[in-house]
């Protein structure tokens, strides 16, 4: 079996491919032109396509792919939530296990928005997403509280 850590970095990064799913089934500008600028790349070098066949399967295709990408987000989300659950159940504290989650968020998001979309983040963000990261390792690094401790801090 894998640990709660597993399963929360794992339902962090499920839930940033679903957001970023979301995005491109819900902008089909982006879409189009993705298609566009590949099949403008591959006809330059194949060159079986003429320039108004390009643009004519490009104002078709974007829809298929924008429903691929809605299933991709209800698929990731209903995959993200069992892996969520998975890792309330297997960590010693459900705080370890939501930060992580959105730790893990956070930082898959910011790949992926860079990756897909050529997004870049702002001086504060990284100040933010250090700060989140460090109090993840000290939630990481601290020892759980067990019962008898409890009922020593009762007692005095």
């Amino acid at each position: 079996m894998f640990s709660g850590v597993f399963y929360a970095l794992l339902a962090g990064f499920l839930g940033a491919v679903a957001s970023s799913s979301a995005k491109l089934s819900l902008g089909s500008d982006y879409l189009k032109g993705v298609c566009e600028n590949g099949l403008k790349s591959w006809a330059s070098d194949e060159r079986h396509f003429r320039q108004a066949d390009d643009t004519t399967v490009c104002d078709w295709l974007h829809i298929p792919l924008r429903l691929l990408c809605g299933g991709l987000l209800f698929t990731c989300n209903a995959v993200m939530w069992t892996c969520f659950a998975k890792a309330l159940r297997y960590s010693s504290s459900s705080a370890r296990a939501t930060v992580t989650t959105t730790a893990s968020n956070f930082i898959s998001s910011a790949f992926l928005g860079h990756l897909i979309f050529g997004e870049a983040h702002a001086m504060l963000w990284w100040v933010g997403i250090s700060l989140t990261l460090s109090g993840l390792l000290v939630l990481h690094t601290a020892a759980p509280h067990t019962g008898e401790q409890a009922v020593d801090k009762k007692e005095h």
